[in-house]
């Protein structure tokens, strides 16, 4: 069984994203790791580089800028990774640049792909999702949150990368995953107010038009923190490769962010009410058809 990692990526540095240490959260479960290199004008290339040079193949980039609508640039540099990867992997791994594995989930993932390498019903695995918000003590938890994504799988004719990289397809229909008992941590979101500002006005640029940033997050001292719908203390354990970033730069408020958030509206509040009930969450958009 071989396996492949792939991810893209476009300065890392000057955004901060945790690249080096989501390619590290999968390098143990795959053979090779593919990294479509955007041009960057930061040291994001060495940074790559430098992480393990018997794993990764780079594939330098060009991104076009001129995808300013949903996102469509990510998508088409996800699909770059995934037509280098090799004809002999039988499983894909995809991390963006945000995201790690904790490696406590290392031998679940490892057990599925082998029970599910020759089952033609399954095309992939659906992961759940932690998504971290405001510093690595806190995470979001509600209907504004995707729940669960699709971040392993086969390397089957016609998959490519959906919208903008959050799903796949096989030509143009939902792939057919199983769900697993493991979880994708997602770093997004962890920033000051500060810099939290930067992160929503970079991002939408890949989304909408430059007009509509300046309108809609006009540049201020302070990010609203308050937007998350509610915040969960964690009490877990962050992966082994994200320990250095914490320890050198995690920080606390002085209030509990769990009281800070604000009230949702009456829908929203009773749609999470029966989702907190019965675990159900009505109305939910899925990017995977989930089979037995």
């Amino acid at each position: 069984m071989k396996v492949t990692g792939f991810t893209f990526i476009r300065n890392a540095i000057i955004n901060d994203y945790p690249i080096a240490e989501a390619i590290r959260s999968v390098l143990p479960l795959c053979d090779e790791f593919i990294v479509a290199l955007g041009n960057s004008t930061d040291d994001t290339s060495e940074l790559i580089k430098s992480i393990s040079p018997d794993k990764i193949k780079i594939i330098d980039t060009i991104w076009d800028d001129s995808l300013q609508v949903g996102g469509q640039a990510f998508a088409e540099e996800t699909n770059k990774a995934i037509k280098a990867i090799s004809p002999d992997t039988n499983w894909m791994i995809y991390i963006q640049g945000d995201e790690c594995i904790h490696e406590k989930y290392h031998d679940v993932i490892k057990q599925e792909m082998r029970d599910s390498l020759d089952d033609q019903k399954i095309e992939g695995l659906l992961l759940k999702y932690t998504h971290f918000y405001g510093s690595y003590d806190y995470y979001a938890e509600s209907r504004r949150w995707y729940r669960r994504e699709i971040r392993i799988l086969k390397n089957l004719p016609g998959i490519h990368s959906y919208r903008d990289a959050q799903g796949f397809r096989i030509n143009e229909r939902k792939l057919n995953v199983k769900l697993i008992d493991a979880y994708v941590y997602h770093y997004g979101w962890v920033k000051t107010p500060q810099a939290m500002q930067g992160k929503v006005r970079n991002f939408n640029q890949y989304y909408q038009t430059q007009d509509w940033i300046e309108q809609t997050f006009p540049v201020q001292e302070a990010f609203d923190m308050q937007n998350a719908d509610r915040l969960v203390k964690f009490k877990g354990t962050h992966p082994k490769v994200l320990q250095d970033r914490i320890m050198a730069t995690n920080w606390t408020f002085d209030d509990d962010l769990t009281k800070k958030t604000p009230k949702m509206s009456f829908r929203r509040r009773l749609l999470q009410k029966i989702e907190d009930l019965t675990g159900v969450r009505l109305f939910e958009y899925r990017n995977y058809k989930i089979v037995k």
